[in-house]
């Protein structure tokens, strides 16, 4: 038996309170991972765990021995982490979570460029809109928009993403152009529904904040679907703009209410710790900072002489 991978197995599934859950993250099979704690316990003479068919229960011997074991296998994490450092070559699985729209649209390219720049780097690329807990979940690194950072992590800031208010022409058409905030309370307003502020669109006005109760027909967890209804001249969207600059520099959108702008969220690459940073992080954010980078491509629609609707400019 290999004992320090039988502390890594018994180690994991008590942290993910499961021997389904440990395999699974661990890459082996549930009946592996019990008969390897099974030998464990034989060989320590003691059981370690109570099983029930619904719980994992552990024993007053286990709680101590998890305790040890889980100072251990961290001792030795760090231990190859500093030889790893020391030798300065990436190499390994690098696991990142990262936004739908803005991974599809900017990472992807970005990505096969840091593969190409380090080819011992194998890149697993989680695509979802939900914040995912890294510790828990396995994940090396992170990407998240937002506007106020709630995290014990490590957060690099990387670039603003500007929010704007558009719709397409034909809609614009048909109903009007809304020259003030509190105008869209009489426009059809997709939402986005991982908002924190679902159906609240915030703005800035000459005298402070400006907040408006939005509502619409559609509402949906993904941006590029409420892009595409905008672009089919469905309602107004508050979007960012590295989702629909493109739209906005070629006409497809229109921008509205740029005398209101709204604030920025911030692009920041996430990850649990400093101390000891693998080489595939360290190169890979720093990679990051190199590339997004101001002018932003997907702001290139500013500087291209494309007018807003609405204000007589």
């Amino acid at each position: 038996m290999d004992v320090f991978q039988a502390m890594r197995v018994f180690a994991k599934v008590v942290e993910l309170e499961g021997f389904s859950r440990a395999a699974e993250r661990l890459g082996i099979s549930a009946t592996a991972a019990s008969r390897q704690v099974a030998e464990l316990e034989a060989r320590l003479g003691v059981r370690l765990l109570h099983r029930t068919t619904r719980r994992l229960f552990l024993t007053d011997s286990g709680r101590s021995y998890y305790e040890r074991c889980a100072q251990i296998l961290n001792d030795l994490d760090e231990a190859e982490l500093t030889i790893s450092s020391a030798a300065g070559r990436p190499q390994g699985l690098l696991r990142v979570a990262a936004p739908v729209s803005f991974g599809v649209q900017h990472l992807t390219p970005l990505f096969l460029d840091y593969m190409e720049r380090y080819p011992e780097v194998k890149l697993e690329l989680s695509l979802s809109d939900r914040m995912v807990d890294l510790v828990e979940e396995g994940y090396d690194l992170a990407l998240r928009i937002t506007q106020e950072l709630k995290t014990t992590l490590v957060a690099r800031p990387l670039a603003q993403a500007r929010l704007v208010a558009c719709a397409a022409p034909s809609y614009l058409e048909r109903h009007g152009v809304p020259r003030t905030p509190e105008e869209l309370r009489h426009h059809e307003c997709l939402c986005y529904t991982y908002d924190a502020l679902r159906g609240i669109w915030e703005f800035e006005g000459p005298s402070g904040p400006v907040r408006v109760s939005v509502q619409g027909r559609l509402a949906t967890n993904n941006g590029d679907s409420l892009r595409a209804a905008a672009v089919a001249g469905r309602g107004i969207i508050l979007e960012p703009t590295f989702l629909v600059g493109e739209d906005l520099r070629q006409g497809r959108l229109v921008r509205l209410l740029p005398d209101h702008p709204v604030t920025p969220l911030t692009l920041y690459a996430v990850y649990p710790s400093r101390r000891y940073l693998s080489p595939k992080v360290r190169t890979l954010v720093d990679f990051l900072v190199e590339h997004i980078a101001e002018p932003l491509p997907w702001d290139a629609w500013m500087r291209s002489g494309v007018r807003d609707t609405g204000t007589g400019r």
